[in-house]
């Protein structure tokens, strides 16, 4: 193996940096559920689990990232946090982006947040050698995602974003399919570990 990639893998995964990581991740996801507060406040309570996408996500790869830490597979919530983070994390740079070419420049805020948001997709990946998610996990990750999908956007709890809100057709098809996409990575996960299902 390539020496620099040895190195990145040593990083990766050596505790120390696994626990900073977690910090990073704690205070993301609060952070998370703070920026979408005002929404929260007009949020109908019978939907308000399904409105905070992205710090839902990166609160379950805490979850997974702290089960690891203490030699531990939470095996729902690895799954979950796959599919999830890699799902919102892509999605929020998609929305940013559009919306810079939309309306104008998105300013620092917005581009901190296609930043985070890619890191969050990236780190999910990073980190598929630690997953042991099973099938049938991975079918109730799915049905989840499906299922946030409708609520997003046949019952209209999509997160807001003004400048794209005569795109929501559109924006609903992409992250349906951008969830059949998630979905597919987390199976191919299991596939390319035939012992997987036995762990």
């Amino acid at each position: 193996m390539n020496p620099l990639l040895t190195q990145i893998k040593f990083l990766l995964f050596h505790k120390t940096f696994m626990w900073i990581l977690l910090a990073v991740n704690i205070l993301g996801t609060i952070y998370g559920y703070y920026w979408y507060m005002w929404q929260l406040e007009i949020t109908d309570p019978i939907f308000l689990i399904f409105v905070p996408d992205s710090p839902t996500a990166s609160l379950f790869f805490s979850i997974a990232l702290f089960g690891w830490l203490i030699n531990r597979h939470f095996k729902l919530i690895e799954a979950l946090a796959l599919i999830t983070l890699v799902k919102y994390g892509l999605w929020a740079v998609v929305m940013n982006i559009w919306t810079q070419f939309e309306s104008g420049p998105i300013g620092f805020v917005g581009w901190m947040l296609v930043v985070s948001h890619f890191a969050m997709a990236v780190q999910a990946l990073l980190y598929i050698p630690m997953y042991k998610f099973k099938w049938i996990h991975v079918l109730i990750a799915a049905i989840w995602t499906l299922h946030n999908d409708v609520i997003d956007y046949v019952f209209g709890q999509m997160p807001i974003y003004r400048s794209l809100s005569e795109h929501t057709l559109t924006i609903g098809y992409f992250t349906f399919w951008l969830s059949v996409v998630c979905i597919w990575i987390a199976i191919t996960v299991i596939k390319s570990s035939p012992n997987l299902e036995s762990k």
